[in-house]
Protein backbone atom coordinates (compact mmCIF):
# COMPACT_ATOMS: atom_id res chain seq x y z
CA UNK A 1 0.00 0.00 0.00
CA UNK A 2 2.58 2.46 1.36
CA UNK A 3 4.41 1.75 -2.41
CA UNK A 4 1.17 2.62 -4.42
CA UNK A 5 0.83 5.83 -2.57
CA UNK A 6 4.30 6.61 -2.76
CA UNK A 7 4.22 6.13 -7.00
CA UNK A 8 1.13 8.36 -7.04
CA UNK A 9 2.91 11.16 -4.40
CA UNK A 10 6.05 10.96 -6.80
CA UNK A 11 4.53 11.38 -10.27
CA UNK A 12 1.92 14.46 -8.50
CA UNK A 13 5.20 16.03 -7.88
CA UNK A 14 7.02 14.81 -10.80
CA UNK A 15 4.63 15.02 -13.37
CA UNK A 16 2.18 17.59 -11.37
CA UNK A 17 4.93 20.24 -10.87
CA UNK A 18 5.58 20.49 -15.03
CA UNK A 19 1.87 20.31 -15.95
CA UNK A 20 1.18 23.71 -12.98
CA UNK A 21 4.56 25.24 -14.59
CA UNK A 22 3.39 24.75 -18.46
CA UNK A 23 -0.29 26.59 -17.05
CA UNK A 24 1.55 29.64 -15.38
CA UNK A 25 3.36 30.52 -18.61
CA UNK A 26 0.50 30.08 -21.00
CA UNK A 27 -1.63 32.22 -18.73
CA UNK A 28 1.16 34.28 -19.16
CA UNK A 29 3.13 34.85 -15.71
CA UNK A 30 6.46 36.67 -15.99
CA UNK A 31 5.28 38.54 -19.03
CA UNK A 32 3.61 41.28 -17.08
CA UNK A 33 5.43 42.22 -13.88
CA UNK A 34 3.86 43.11 -11.13
CA UNK A 35 0.55 42.13 -11.91
CA UNK A 36 -0.98 39.50 -10.51
CA UNK A 37 1.85 36.38 -9.17
CA UNK A 38 4.81 36.67 -10.87
CA UNK A 39 8.37 33.89 -10.61
CA UNK A 40 9.35 35.94 -7.58
CA UNK A 41 6.13 34.89 -6.04
CA UNK A 42 6.64 31.49 -6.56
CA UNK A 43 10.54 31.50 -5.86
CA UNK A 44 9.62 32.88 -2.33
CA UNK A 45 6.66 30.16 -1.71
CA UNK A 46 9.40 26.98 -3.12
CA UNK A 47 11.76 28.73 -0.23
CA UNK A 48 9.66 28.88 2.53
CA UNK A 49 8.44 25.41 1.69
CA UNK A 50 11.18 23.90 1.66
CA UNK A 51 12.86 25.53 5.04
CA UNK A 52 9.29 24.31 7.13
CA UNK A 53 9.75 20.76 5.27
CA UNK A 54 13.23 20.70 6.51
CA UNK A 55 13.32 22.13 10.20
CA UNK A 56 9.54 21.36 11.04
CA UNK A 57 9.12 17.90 9.70
CA UNK A 58 11.69 15.69 8.45
CA UNK A 59 14.71 17.24 11.13
CA UNK A 60 12.46 16.47 14.07
CA UNK A 61 11.40 13.27 12.71
CA UNK A 62 15.28 12.25 12.69
CA UNK A 63 15.98 13.30 15.97
CA UNK A 64 13.21 11.49 17.62
CA UNK A 65 15.23 7.93 17.04
CA UNK A 66 18.12 6.82 19.30
CA UNK A 67 20.94 8.01 16.94
CA UNK A 68 23.65 10.49 18.61
CA UNK A 69 22.21 13.82 17.80
CA UNK A 70 26.02 14.73 16.93
CA UNK A 71 26.03 12.27 14.06
CA UNK A 72 23.41 13.49 12.68
CA UNK A 73 24.12 17.05 13.26
CA UNK A 74 27.67 15.15 11.08
CA UNK A 75 25.31 13.87 8.44
CA UNK A 76 23.72 17.21 8.34
CA UNK A 77 27.30 18.95 7.62
CA UNK A 78 28.05 16.53 5.00
CA UNK A 79 25.41 16.74 3.17
CA UNK A 80 25.04 20.27 2.92
CA UNK A 81 29.14 20.48 1.59
CA UNK A 82 28.16 17.52 -0.58
CA UNK A 83 25.50 19.42 -2.32
CA UNK A 84 27.84 22.86 -2.52
CA UNK A 85 30.55 20.37 -4.17
CA UNK A 86 27.78 18.84 -6.33
CA UNK A 87 27.09 22.67 -7.68
CA UNK A 88 30.38 23.24 -7.95
CA UNK A 89 30.78 20.50 -10.50
CA UNK A 90 28.37 21.54 -12.19
CA UNK A 91 29.13 25.41 -12.61
CA UNK A 92 32.89 23.89 -13.93
CA UNK A 93 31.48 21.48 -16.54
CA UNK A 94 29.01 24.26 -17.64
CA UNK A 95 32.28 26.43 -17.87
CA UNK A 96 33.58 24.01 -20.25
CA UNK A 97 30.90 23.04 -22.10
CA UNK A 98 29.59 26.87 -23.02
CA UNK A 99 31.71 29.15 -25.09
CA UNK A 100 33.06 32.42 -22.53
CA UNK A 101 30.84 34.56 -24.82
CA UNK A 102 27.78 32.48 -24.40
CA UNK A 103 24.97 34.14 -22.89
CA UNK A 104 24.52 33.68 -19.05
CA UNK A 105 27.94 32.40 -18.79
CA UNK A 106 29.64 34.76 -16.46
CA UNK A 107 26.79 34.91 -13.48
CA UNK A 108 24.62 31.69 -14.24
CA UNK A 109 23.86 30.17 -10.95
CA UNK A 110 23.43 26.34 -11.63
CA UNK A 111 20.83 23.99 -9.58
CA UNK A 112 21.77 21.41 -7.19
CA UNK A 113 21.23 18.13 -7.69
CA UNK A 114 23.04 18.41 -11.16
CA UNK A 115 20.30 20.61 -12.26
CA UNK A 116 21.70 23.02 -14.63
CA UNK A 117 20.56 26.41 -15.46
CA UNK A 118 22.09 29.78 -16.42
CA UNK A 119 20.61 32.73 -17.22
CA UNK A 120 16.90 34.37 -15.91
CA UNK A 121 14.08 34.72 -18.82
CA UNK A 122 11.51 36.44 -16.57
CA UNK A 123 12.74 35.51 -13.14
CA UNK A 124 13.28 31.73 -13.77
CA UNK A 125 16.20 29.92 -14.74
CA UNK A 126 17.08 28.92 -18.14
CA UNK A 127 19.94 28.09 -20.22
CA UNK A 128 21.58 30.45 -22.81
CA UNK A 129 20.00 30.35 -26.46
CA UNK A 130 23.13 29.20 -28.05
CA UNK A 131 23.55 25.94 -25.56
CA UNK A 132 19.91 25.76 -26.15
CA UNK A 133 19.97 25.53 -29.70
CA UNK A 134 23.34 23.45 -29.89
CA UNK A 135 22.23 20.70 -27.19
CA UNK A 136 18.71 20.74 -28.19
CA UNK A 137 18.07 20.89 -24.92
CA UNK A 138 19.19 17.10 -23.78
CA UNK A 139 21.34 18.57 -20.96
CA UNK A 140 18.45 20.15 -19.32
CA UNK A 141 16.58 16.86 -19.60
CA UNK A 142 19.75 14.75 -18.35
CA UNK A 143 20.35 17.05 -15.76
CA UNK A 144 16.47 17.31 -15.00
CA UNK A 145 16.27 13.35 -14.85
CA UNK A 146 18.95 13.36 -12.20
CA UNK A 147 17.33 15.76 -10.11
CA UNK A 148 13.58 14.38 -10.25
CA UNK A 149 15.49 10.88 -9.41
CA UNK A 150 17.25 11.70 -6.31
CA UNK A 151 13.81 13.98 -5.58
CA UNK A 152 12.19 10.78 -5.81
CA UNK A 153 14.64 8.79 -3.55
CA UNK A 154 14.16 11.95 -0.66
CA UNK A 155 10.25 11.74 -1.04
CA UNK A 156 9.93 8.00 -0.82
CA UNK A 157 12.75 8.34 2.90
CA UNK A 158 10.12 10.54 4.20
CA UNK A 159 6.66 8.26 3.28
CA UNK A 160 8.90 5.26 5.24
CA UNK A 161 9.47 7.03 8.27
CA UNK A 162 5.80 8.92 7.91
CA UNK A 163 2.58 9.20 5.77
CA UNK A 164 2.19 12.93 6.55
CA UNK A 165 6.23 13.43 6.14
CA UNK A 166 6.09 12.04 2.60
CA UNK A 167 3.08 13.76 1.53
CA UNK A 168 4.44 17.30 3.38
CA UNK A 169 8.07 16.62 1.42
CA UNK A 170 6.02 15.78 -1.82
CA UNK A 171 4.42 18.80 -1.81
CA UNK A 172 7.71 20.89 -0.80
CA UNK A 173 8.95 19.24 -4.38
CA UNK A 174 6.02 20.10 -6.45
CA UNK A 175 6.33 23.78 -4.94
CA UNK A 176 10.16 24.18 -5.71
CA UNK A 177 10.25 22.14 -8.90
CA UNK A 178 7.55 24.62 -10.86
CA UNK A 179 10.16 27.42 -11.34
CA UNK A 180 12.63 25.11 -12.37
CA UNK A 181 10.11 23.61 -14.98
CA UNK A 182 9.31 26.70 -16.28
CA UNK A 183 12.68 27.30 -16.84
CA UNK A 184 12.91 24.10 -18.82
CA UNK A 185 10.58 24.74 -21.18
CA UNK A 186 11.56 27.84 -21.98
CA UNK A 187 14.79 26.11 -22.68
CA UNK A 188 13.02 23.82 -25.30
CA UNK A 189 11.10 25.74 -26.62
CA UNK A 190 14.28 27.82 -27.98
CA UNK A 191 14.89 24.46 -29.94
CA UNK A 192 11.56 23.73 -31.04
CA UNK A 193 8.78 25.69 -31.60
CA UNK A 194 6.31 23.11 -30.89
CA UNK A 195 4.91 23.60 -27.00
CA UNK A 196 3.38 19.93 -26.77
CA UNK A 197 6.67 18.32 -27.42
CA UNK A 198 8.45 20.45 -25.01
CA UNK A 199 5.97 19.25 -22.63
CA UNK A 200 6.38 15.57 -23.24
CA UNK A 201 10.21 15.77 -22.74
CA UNK A 202 9.95 17.97 -19.52
CA UNK A 203 7.11 15.08 -18.35
CA UNK A 204 8.88 12.48 -18.69
CA UNK A 205 12.17 13.70 -17.45
CA UNK A 206 9.56 14.14 -14.25
CA UNK A 207 8.29 10.58 -14.06
CA UNK A 208 11.63 9.84 -13.32
CA UNK A 209 10.85 10.63 -10.24
CA UNK A 210 8.43 7.47 -9.35
CA UNK A 211 11.31 5.38 -10.30
CA UNK A 212 13.38 7.19 -7.71
CA UNK A 213 10.78 6.53 -5.58
CA UNK A 214 10.46 2.59 -6.25
CA UNK A 215 14.00 1.84 -5.72
CA UNK A 216 14.21 3.96 -2.70
CA UNK A 217 11.19 2.33 -1.17
CA UNK A 218 13.01 -0.89 -1.70
CA UNK A 219 16.31 0.54 -0.79
CA UNK A 220 15.56 1.89 2.66
CA UNK A 221 13.24 -1.13 3.39
CA UNK A 222 16.56 -2.85 3.49
CA UNK A 223 18.48 -0.48 5.24
CA UNK A 224 15.58 0.60 7.80
CA UNK A 225 18.23 1.68 10.59
CA UNK A 226 19.74 4.61 8.51
CA UNK A 227 16.34 5.98 7.78
CA UNK A 228 17.17 8.87 10.33
CA UNK A 229 20.10 9.77 8.31
CA UNK A 230 17.85 9.83 4.95
CA UNK A 231 15.87 12.13 6.85
CA UNK A 232 18.75 13.95 6.94
CA UNK A 233 20.39 14.23 3.67
CA UNK A 234 16.23 14.94 2.61
CA UNK A 235 16.86 17.92 5.24
CA UNK A 236 20.37 19.14 4.11
CA UNK A 237 18.93 19.09 0.37
CA UNK A 238 15.79 21.06 0.84
CA UNK A 239 17.70 23.70 3.16
CA UNK A 240 20.73 23.93 0.28
CA UNK A 241 18.38 24.55 -2.47
CA UNK A 242 16.72 26.92 -0.55
CA UNK A 243 19.46 29.02 0.86
CA UNK A 244 21.46 28.72 -1.87
CA UNK A 245 19.38 28.44 -4.59
CA UNK A 246 16.13 30.24 -4.54
CA UNK A 247 16.26 32.88 -1.72
CA UNK A 248 20.05 34.75 -3.52
CA UNK A 249 17.44 35.26 -6.46
CA UNK A 250 15.16 36.93 -4.19
CA UNK A 251 17.88 38.95 -3.06
CA UNK A 252 16.95 42.26 -5.48
CA UNK A 253 16.82 46.06 -5.01
CA UNK A 254 12.78 46.11 -4.88
CA UNK A 255 10.21 48.45 -3.70
CA UNK A 256 8.76 48.15 -0.24
CA UNK A 257 5.61 46.69 -1.22
CA UNK A 258 7.28 44.26 -3.42
CA UNK A 259 9.60 43.13 -0.27
CA UNK A 260 6.73 42.78 1.79
CA UNK A 261 5.02 40.39 -0.90
CA UNK A 262 8.33 38.35 -0.92
CA UNK A 263 7.94 37.78 2.62
CA UNK A 264 4.42 36.94 2.98
CA UNK A 265 4.63 34.47 -0.11
CA UNK A 266 7.58 32.90 1.83
CA UNK A 267 5.69 32.85 5.08
CA UNK A 268 2.88 31.52 3.31
CA UNK A 269 5.03 28.49 1.93
CA UNK A 270 5.95 27.61 5.39
CA UNK A 271 2.13 28.02 6.50
CA UNK A 272 1.27 25.64 3.23
CA UNK A 273 3.66 22.29 4.97
CA UNK A 274 2.55 23.23 7.94
CA UNK A 275 -1.14 22.57 7.17
CA UNK A 276 -0.84 19.94 4.88
CA UNK A 277 1.05 18.27 7.41
CA UNK A 278 -1.79 18.99 10.48
CA UNK A 279 -4.50 17.64 8.14
CA UNK A 280 -2.69 14.66 7.14
CA UNK A 281 -1.80 13.89 11.19
CA UNK A 282 -5.23 13.95 11.51
CA UNK A 283 -6.52 11.94 9.06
Amino acid sequence: MILIVIVLATLAAGIGSVWVAAWLMRAGLGRAQGQGVGPQHLLSLAAGALLATAFMHLLPEAFESPIDPQALFATLLVGLVFFFLLDKAELWHHGHEHAPDAPGHAHGHPHSHAHPHGVHVHGVHAHGEQGASRMGGWTVLTGDSVHCFGDGVLIASAFVADLRLGLVAALSVLVHEVPHHMGDLVVLQQSNANRNVALVKVSLAGAVTALGGVLGYFLIERLDFALPYFLVVASSSFVYVALADLIPQLQKRLTARQTLHQVLWLFAGMVLVTVVGQLAHHH
